[in-house]
């Protein structure tokens, strides 16, 4: 089932996610209906608050639906090394129509769980970095937005409020 992205400045996507305790029928079934939303949507990542659930999972999948074996599942994460810096541009489900250049670590170490609750660590580069900070921060209740400069963020936000006044957003 294709579920309604959140779209800023909703409050769920600024409160970090509380922590999944339960493996079950109920946990495969939202991560199945995230993986159909982020296919639906074109995107490469989800947070489960950015379909209004405070929890802390994201799915990704750079391959956006062609590769079966490249869908990661990744709950209770957390970053536990980082090196290295890029400065390339993200866009968010959250934020459609904002794209902007933000920095982020080269390279990242996380450390999740996967839908059975087994603990795992896997390495990202480039992109894969980057998208598994970007998905960490929506479970953390950080934005994409305020990883911008303040000129590029008071840019976006007033284009947000104009979007919003025209019924847009």
């Amino acid at each position: 089932m294709i579920l309604k992205i959140l779209k800023y400045p909703d409050p769920v996507l600024s409160r970090p996610g509380e922590p999944i305790t339960e493996f079950d029928a109920e946990l495969r079934k939202l991560i199945a209906d995230m993986f159909e939303t982020t296919y639906a949507e074109q995107g490469i990542g989800l947070a489960a608050p950015q379909v209004g659930v405070s929890k802390r999972l994201t799915v990704i999948d750079l391959s956006m639906g062609k590769n079966p074996k490249d869908k990661l599942i990744i709950v209770n994460p957390e970053i536990i090394s980082s090196e290295g810096k890029q400065y390339e541009e993200e866009g968010c489900l959250s934020f459609p129509d904002i794209r902007e250049k933000v920095a982020r670590a080269a390279k990242v170490r996380i450390r999740a769980q996967d839908e059975r609750g087994k603990w795992f660590e896997m390495d990202g580069d480039e992109l894969l970095s980057r998208c598994f900070q970007h998905e960490i921060d929506h479970v953390d209740g950080m934005l994409f937005i305020f990883r911008m400069s303040a000129l590029k963020r008071d840019l976006s936000l007033r284009k947000i409020r104009k979007m919003q006044r025209a019924g847009e957003w």
